[in-house]
């Protein structure tokens, strides 16, 4: 999945739709507890019901490996099953010295080490480039670093000033940009920021933008387009509880693909006004 491809799937899908399967077992229909991986039939329903509407999904590992072996298997089961055309995106937000984060690395992006081969996942940054890099070297991956997140504590540091009244924020992206280009490395910026977008562009004129936060956070779908599209689209909103529990009944992948088709009219009414096309 190269930006180009990304690109043309947005254009053909008048959608950059990133759905989350940050699923919980305690929360999918209980009807689906009788299948032998009820997570996966779960991600399995949502994918074959929205996967023409979206162009991306986002799996949040923690829902998977906080069980264990059986979650390990769900989450591989899972990864393997996201169409080719979308991005498949190991939200895992990893990062630590160099010898561990090829580790990491190797984990969601060598089939051969760990059954998975994601297109990207997520990093933090906090320890510097070499905690980054060793995901970088695999070829035709992405990074999504973390940048400015959407959680009430990121203020605690990722707002703090520099002696150029930097924010740490704009000096993680104006750093990380001397890593990798534009065409393999993303940024993690909370949908909730609204105009801080317009900074972000101020250092990522051209990356794409992952943005939580919309639906059940309160994110606003236009505000992000409005300071945050630019000529190649470059952003992937994701929604994860808004679509994955739009219901809790057997008609839940209906339902799902109905909200996740309302979010796809959204984005090609903002498409439209950007004149993308």
């Amino acid at each position: 999945m190269n930006r180009n491809t990304l690109i043309e799937q947005i254009k053909t899908k008048r959608s950059f739709l990133c759905v989350g399967l940050d699923t919980d077992i305690n929360k999918i229909p209980r009807f689906l507890l009788e299948k032998s991986d009820p997570v996966f039939e779960f991600n399995k329903m949502i994918i074959d019901a929205t996967h023409d509407l979206c162009v991306s999904y986002k799996i949040n590992t923690a829902f998977y490996e906080s069980r264990g072996i059986a979650g390990w298997q769900s989450l591989v089961a899972t990864s393997n099953y996201i169409p080719k055309e979308c991005l498949g995106i190991a939200d895992a937000k990893r990062g630590d010295i160099g010898n561990t984060s090829e580790m990491y690395a190797r984990a969601f992006f060598d089939p051969e080490a760990s059954g998975m081969n994601f297109d990207s996942v997520t990093v933090a940054p906090y320890m510097g480039s070499d905690s980054v890099k060793p995901f970088l070297r695999f070829r035709d991956k992405w990074v999504i670093l973390l940048a400015l997140t959407s959680n009430e504590g990121s203020a605690d540091f990722q707002n703090i000033k520099n002696g150029q009244n930097e924010s740490l924020f704009e000096s993680v992206i104006r750093t990380a940009n001397t890593w990798a280009d534009a065409d393999r490395l993303m940024y993690v910026v909370g949908a909730t920021r609204g105009e801080a977008f317009l900074t972000i562009r101020k250092h990522a004129p051209d990356n794409f933008l992952l943005v939580p936060g919309v639906g059940a956070q309160g994110g606003s779908l236009q505000d992000v387009c409005r300071y945050g599209l630019n000529r190649d689209c470059g952003l992937l909103v994701n929604s994860s509880r808004a679509i994955i529990y739009a219901s809790g009944g057997e008609d839940f992948a209906v339902k799902a693909r109905e909200e996740a088709m309302r979010l796809q009219k959204e984005m090609e009414v903002e498409l439209n006004k950007f004149n993308f096309y």
